[in-house]
């Protein structure tokens, strides 16, 4: 999250609710206050697939239903069965199942439909016992080429190994770790703009990278995008600037303040939006 100058006039919760309760058919009852890749290291070590593509992920359970959390060719949508939530609004507490959770990339109940309305406080997810590894994911399609019986632990120690390469995993002393993470989602845009985007970058159609997003939609990676703009890895001067090793990662050079982030990102914003005409939407909350 980002947090103003300013900062904020309210009060903050910390939810600490803990524990892991096993169910029948490889159910697990968590705790929104659990440490989120202590979790998915148990899972791995018990051998239960649909978690292992987010490892290294920093932050805890309660937070992944929120922004629907995904990474490598994974969404925590796929795993989870049900979320409980106390409803600030009815000020009662509630069991939202999947499709009243309202999963999509990267957006939500909770962080989009009804922001501020829901209290996560437990996730109830369900795994695959002896399920095949994700690897999707061209980084681990290399990382794993020509293997057969690629376990569960070595696909979540290699996403560890690829996040902190890319100073996307907290590490002490690492000044590319001192960012939110990913700052700007992936613009979803119809089949019919990669035309217009391959001429604004002076590339082939063919040659600007897109994923399928659903109902002739494309996915265009917002680092490409950013690239093309100018916005490259070690962009910036003075103390907020982009990570040496993701151009996603907006980073804190030392002693920068909530302004000095913000212009960097509406610097960014107006650089894409002037080449592609596309607004690229920021991914960690304001608070304040």
């Amino acid at each position: 999250m980002l947090v103003r100058d300013s900062g904020f006039d309210g009060l903050v919760l910390k939810v600490a609710v803990m524990g892991v309760e096993t169910g029948a058919g490889n159910v697990f009852d968590v705790g929104a206050g659990e440490v989120w890749d202590g979790f998915v290291e148990r899972m791995t070590s018990l051998g239960m697939a649909g978690v292992e593509c987010l490892a290294g992920i920093p932050g805890s359970v309660g937070g992944t239903p929120v922004q629907n959390v995904g990474a490598y060719g994974q969404e925590v949508a796929e795993t989870i069965e049900s979320v409980r939530a106390f409803d600030r609004e009815r000020f009662e507490w509630v069991e939202l199942d999947k499709t009243a959770c309202r999963f999509r990339y990267r957006e939500s109940l909770f962080n989009t439909d009804e922001p501020g309305r829901f209290l996560v406080t437990r996730v109830r997810f369900r795994l695959r016992l002896s399920g095949e590894p994700n690897l999707r994911y061209a980084d681990l399609q290399r990382r794993f080429v020509g293997r057969e019986g690629v376990t569960l632990m070595e696909v979540a120690t290699a996403v560890r190994e690829i996040r902190r390469s890319k100073g996307m995993l907290l590490v002490e002393g690492d000044p590319d770790c001192r960012s939110a993470g990913s700052f700007f989602k992936n613009p979803i845009v119809g089949l019919e703009r990669l035309a217009g985007i391959a001429v604004a970058a002076g590339a082939e159609e063919g040659k600007v990278p897109h994923w399928p997003a659903g109902e002739g939609r494309m996915k265009v990676p917002a680092a490409w995008l950013l690239e093309q703009a100018g916005f490259v890895k070690g962009y910036g001067v003075g103390a907020a600037g982009i990570s040496t090793r993701h151009t996603l990662a907006l980073t804190n050079r030392g002693g920068a303040t909530f302004a000095d982030v913000e212009r960097l990102q509406d610097e960014i914003v107006r650089g894409v939006r002037e080449k592609f005409g596309i607004a690229l939407a920021r991914e960690p909350v304001l608070v304040g």
